[in-house]
């Protein structure tokens, strides 16, 4: 029974996925048809992400209330109605409105997923389940890529992961019976109990501060270069916009690999070893992009950006509980999916604003600055928080 509930678990990180890369994938044809600048991608981005950390925040009230089953199948059909929304927009406004649902229905699920595998399941099942999100990443600018190459146009694209999307969100609710039955715990361990406490509290707790910074900056590199790379490609390179958009997709697959890769690694090395050795990867794949030698590079490094993203993520996750104990742990991922969700809502759109001011291709610096920040989190976090 928890193999079977494993699976389900699998299949919803996908649709986690799927929809995170579209608009990246996809911004380089819609703002031309919207008649907006370049960088109101940012602005949507920005309106997804809000939704997603006032969601985050509230997840822990919603999983108690529902439990992680229903948020779950809840969540999954609210994304794809507004992916049909999206398909749907004729004005940039629309696309604004749309975004609400996008966001509000990502952040409870991720929050109640992340604390649910954390506390049942061994860390090399986190690192393969967040690869399981890289699978729906990468197929997602893949599958925009064929609508916008075979002539149907983005909102086919928005079209085919909203149909996927109410196909998962089907089966997310035909398996909420399996949840009630696997409430003991996948890896034998007992149930533990949610401990109601204040934000204020959580944040005097020893690292958590530290934790936060090094999750802002996490997916400021994350939604930074998973947003802008497309654009990069075509805007910096010359590459063609269906071309950019397949090897846009690069970046998704180097995190895929990297957590199947990071699952095994996990078996030997602990946590914190894996941040670290996702950093020092992160770290050459950025370097690689500053180079001037033509656009080959450049897809090297999104790779290796990817790459080296992989296990810091489901890695960080993982300890939580261990950091601040399983009955705090799901309060508290859900603040530190809110602050990952707050890089995701300040720092794109903020180098959307760089990237129509200045260049596009400062877009490497950019990527650099926040990984040290990254860094500098982390290594606070693990001189400070007792475990």
């Amino acid at each position: 029974m928890y193999s079977l509930l494993l699976a389900v678990i699998y299949l919803a990180f996908i649709s986690l996925g799927l929809p995170d890369s579209l608009l990246g994938a996809a911004w380089p044809v819609m703002y031309a048809e919207f008649a907006v600048p370049v960088s109101y991608a940012g602005v949507v981005s920005m309106i997804i992400s809000v939704g997603t950390v006032v969601s985050s925040l509230f997840s822990d009230r919603l999983t108690r209330a529902l439990g992680p089953g229903r948020v779950t199948a809840i969540s999954v059909l609210l994304t794809a109605a507004a992916l049909f929304g999206f398909s749907w927009s004729r004005a940039f406004w629309t696309l604004c409105v749309w975004a609400v649902p996008y966001g509000l229905g990502a952040g409870s699920v991720d929050a109640a997923l992340n604390n649910y595998v954390a506390l049942h399941y061994k860390s090399r099942h986190m690192s393969w389940l967040h690869c399981m999100w890289g699978v729906g990443a990468s197929i997602g600018p893949y599958i925009m890529g064929f609508a916008l190459s075979g002539g149907r146009g983005w909102p086919a694209g928005y079209q085919y992961i909203g149909c996927i999307q109410l196909a998962l969100a089907l089966g997310l609710f035909a398996s909420l019976p399996l949840w009630k039955r696997c409430s003991g715990g996948g890896n034998g361990a007992e149930e533990a109990k949610p401990e109601i406490i204040s934000k204020r509290r959580l944040l005097a707790l020893p690292g958590a501060k530290a934790m936060l910074l090094t999750f802002v900056s996490y997916q400021a590199v994350e939604a930074t270069a998973g947003l802008w790379a497309s654009s990069y490609l075509v805007l910096h390179w010359g590459v063609g916009e269906a071309e950019a958009a397949h090897y846009a997709s690069l970046f998704y697959l180097g995190i895929t690999s990297g957590r199947a890769l990071s699952g095994f690694l996990a078996m030997k090395i602990s946590d914190d070893g894996m941040i670290r050795l996702g950093q020092g990867v992160l770290l050459f794949g950025v370097l690689l992009l500053f180079l001037p030698w033509g656009p080959g590079l450049a897809y090297a490094g999104l790779l290796l950006t990817g790459l080296g993203c992989a296990p810091v993520y489901p890695s960080i996750i993982h300890s939580t509980p261990e950091h601040f104990g399983p009955g705090i742990s799901q309060s508290m991922i859900g603040v530190e999916m809110a602050s990952a969700y707050v890089g995701t809502t300040l720092m794109p759109p903020l180098f959307g604003l760089i990237a129509n001011h200045a260049d596009v291709a400062l877009l490497p610096g950019y990527l650099l600055a926040f990984l040290l920040l990254m860094i500098l989190g982390h290594e606070i976090v693990v001189r400070r928080c007792v475990k």
